[in-house]
C-alpha cells in the first residue's frame, strides 16, 4: 500500500533531526522547473505563485540561490503545514520511521513524488500553478502519467490522503488493476458529508501517525482509526471511499 499526501506551502530547513537518505527520483525534471522559474521576472513569478509581495520576494530570492543537491532537509520534516504538525514525524519511533519510508509518498508540483527522507530545499510551486515548460501547458501536463507510474511500480493499492489538487495528478491514469481509496473526513450537514479543509489537514496527519505507529498495512486496520472526534462510517463508505465522521454533526 502507498499512502499519498499533499505538500505544504510553508517550509523550513532541518539538517539535524534525521538524515537524508536519497535524492528525489525526478530531480532532473525539478532542475528544469527551477531554471524556468529563474528566468521569470519578479512580476511573473508573483503572478505564478498568487501571493503577496513579501512571500513573492522570499521565494524569488530562494530560487535565485537554490541548490537542489546540497544542504537538504528530509521531505517529511521540511513541510510545516497542519498535516505535518499533527503527523509529528520528529517524535516517531524507528519502526514508525521505517513504515513511512516504505509506504508514505508526498506529491509535489516541483519534485513530482517524494519519499519521506528524500532531500529537498524550500520552494514554492503548487501543482495547479500555470507554468508552461517544454511545450507543456501546465504542471499536470508536464508530469503526465509519471507520478502514477512511480507510485504503482510495485504496488497497486493507493490510500489517498491528498487534496484534489494533487490527487488528480494520479487519479486520471488509474487502470482496472489499481485500487485507489480516497479518505474523507467530514460532518453530516443537510444529509451530505461536508469536509472542512483545515480540519481535514489536521486529521490526515493524525491518520498517517496512527498507521505508522500501528504498522497498518490493510484497509481493515485503517477502520480502527479514531482521532479529533472522527470515527469510521461504514454506512457512508464504499469500495472507493472511506468516510470518517465527526461524532457531533455540524449545526
Amino acid at each position: 500500500m502507498k499512502i499519498i499526501i499533499s505538500p505544504a506551502k510553508k517550509m523550513n530547513v532541518d539538517t539535524d533531526t534525521y538524515q537524508v537518505t536519497g535524492l528525489p527520483v525526478f530531480l532532473e525534471d525539478t532542475k528544469l522547473l527551477m531554471n524556468e522559474i529563474r528566468n521569470l521576472t519578479f512580476a511573473q513569478a508573483k503572478e505564478l505563485w498568487k501571493c503577496n509581495d513579501k512571500l513573492a520576494q522570499l521565494n524569488y530570492d530562494r530560487f535565485r540561490r537554490m541548490d537542489v543537491e546540497r544542504c537538504l532537509t528530509p521531505a517529511v520534516l521540511t513541510y510545516e503545514g497542519l498535516q505535518y504538525q499533527h503527523m509529528a514525524p520528529e517524535i516517531f519511533t524507528e519502526e514508525a520511521l521505517a513504515y513511512i519510508d516504505r509506504h508514505l509518498r508526498i506529491l509535489s508540483g516541483f519534485y513530482g513524488v517524494l519519499k519521506p527522507f528524500d532531500g529537498v530545499t524550500p520552494y514554492r510551486l503548487e501543482m495547479q500553478a500555470r507554468l508552461s515548460v517544454k511545450g507543456k501547458k501546465d504542471l499536470y501536463d508536464f508530469w503526465g502519467d509519471r507520478l502514477y507510474r512511480e507510485l504503482t511500480e510495485d504496488d497497486h493499492l493507493i490510500l489517498n490522503l491528498a487534496s484534489k489538487e494533487y490527487s488528480k495528478a494520479v487519479e486520471k491514469y488509474l487502470t482496472p488493476r489499481d485500487r485507489f481509496i480516497t479518505v474523507e473526513f467530514g460532518q453530516i450537514k443537510d444529509g451530505k458529508v461536508k469536509q472542512k479543509a483545515t480540519l481535514a489537514k489536521m486529521v490526515r496527519g493524525e491518520m498517517v501517525r496512527f498507521m505508522a505507529e500501528n504498522n497498518i498495512c490493510d484497509l481493515e486496520g485503517i477502520k480502527k482509526f479514531q482521532a479529533l472526534g472522527f470515527r469510521y462510517s461504514e454506512e457512508r463508505s464504499d469500495t472507493d471511499k472511506m468516510v470518517f465522521l465527526a461524532e457531533q454533526a455540524e449545526k
